[in-house]
């Protein structure tokens, strides 16, 4: 689901022409269904369930001593930014037995949002090496915990290696602003992109945004 009518969601204002299918994608355990639940204008779906010792048997638990739950599947929230864009939030599961899972999730979705934990920044490699291979754009926001140690955002710039158009932001998953400003910052790109490559050949592949330049 790429973009769709406004006729086809009765959820929808009527003066909506454009719903768009976003990403959050990160590592496991970096807040990717607390930044879904904190900036959905509607109760989010969540398909998370109760770790197990056979998990933590495959999976990186190093620094989330705390976590209880994991997602499985997705997690789903809705955001309307103004009176003709609705933005579609599917959150995606974080431990790498679930990437092929998430991987089908990018069809049809215009660009990602990867959360990024400092602490951890080395997870985020390959969330980035996917995205990168399906051609699908993203921001990256760092998500501050408050034990991690704060950095500049050229510091992490460059221990990400992002390039110099990747937009990188700070937040915090657990507030709604601060996650809708985050979201925004990849909707700001996507735009840019658009523009950008509106006259270039081959218009139409994975993470096309000629939808949002009407809206």
């Amino acid at each position: 689901m790429g973009s769709a009518p406004a006729s086809e969601d009765v959820y929808l204002r009527p003066t909506v022409r454009t719903a768009v299918k976003l990403l959050v994608v990160g590592h496991f355990a970096v807040g990717k269904t607390t930044f879904v639940g904190a900036l959905s204008e509607i109760r989010p779906l969540r398909t998370e369930e109760v770790m197990t010792e056979a998990g933590a048997l495959v999976d990186d638990l190093a620094g989330t001593r705390d976590k209880t739950t994991t997602t499985v599947a997705l997690d789903f929230g809705r955001l309307t930014l103004n009176d003709s864009l609705v933005l579609y939030v599917f959150g995606t599961p974080g431990q790498q037995r679930f990437t092929e899972l998430w991987k089908d999730m990018t069809r049809g979705a215009l660009g990602a949002l990867v959360l990024a934990d400092t602490r951890r920044l080395g997870q985020s490699f390959e969330v980035m090496g996917v995205l990168e291979e399906l051609g699908l754009p993203y921001a990256v926001a760092l998500n501050e915990f408050e034990d991690a140690r704060e950095h500049g955002l050229d510091e992490v710039r460059e221990a990400l290696d992002l390039l110099p158009g990747t937009p990188l932001v700070r937040c915090d998953a657990r507030d709604r602003t601060s996650s809708t400003e985050a979201l925004i910052a990849l909707v700001e790109h996507l735009l840019t992109r658009s523009g950008e490559a509106a006259d270039a050949p081959g218009a139409g592949a994975a993470g096309d945004t000629s939808e949002l330049e009407h809206a």
